[in-house]
């Protein structure tokens, strides 16, 4: 995959994600819902395509083999993003005990990242 293609895959796969998502919102009953989900992400794309176009850093990130310093980023922004989801995913199954409900879905978000983290580390400790 040429640097290109990855700058412009990147904001493919928002719109993609966002229109399976007008379409699911629809299927639904949620079509406003939809719409703005969609939105939401068609801007994301947007702010990604111009991105391409001015940031080094973001230039540097969708390279076919980046730098170290550019591979640190990366590793770094995504290790931030899981821990993001992570604690919010936590917060809200904590949240829902405290309702008196089951957790459902956050429950199987929680404990998916927890096996996901024990599983990395195991497969990446033998790799380095």
């Amino acid at each position: 995959m040429t640097s290109n293609t990855a700058r412009r895959s990147v904001p493919g796969f928002f719109l993609a994600v966002g229109a399976a998502c007008l379409v699911a919102a629809t299927a639904g009953g949620h079509f406003a819902l939809g719409l703005v989900t969609f939105g939401i992400l068609a801007v994301c794309s947007l702010g990604l395509v111009l991105l391409g176009r001015r940031s080094e850093t973001y230039q540097g990130l969708t390279e076919k083999a980046p730098d170290e310093r550019f591979a640190r980023i990366g590793g770094r922004a995504a290790a931030g993003t899981g821990v993001v989801l992570t604690v919010g995913n936590l917060c809200a199954f904590i949240g829902e005990l405290a309702s008196g409900r089951s957790g459902d879905p956050y429950f199987w978000f929680v404990a998916t990242a927890a096996i996901a983290y024990i599983t990395f580390v195991a497969l990446l400790s033998r790799h380095t």
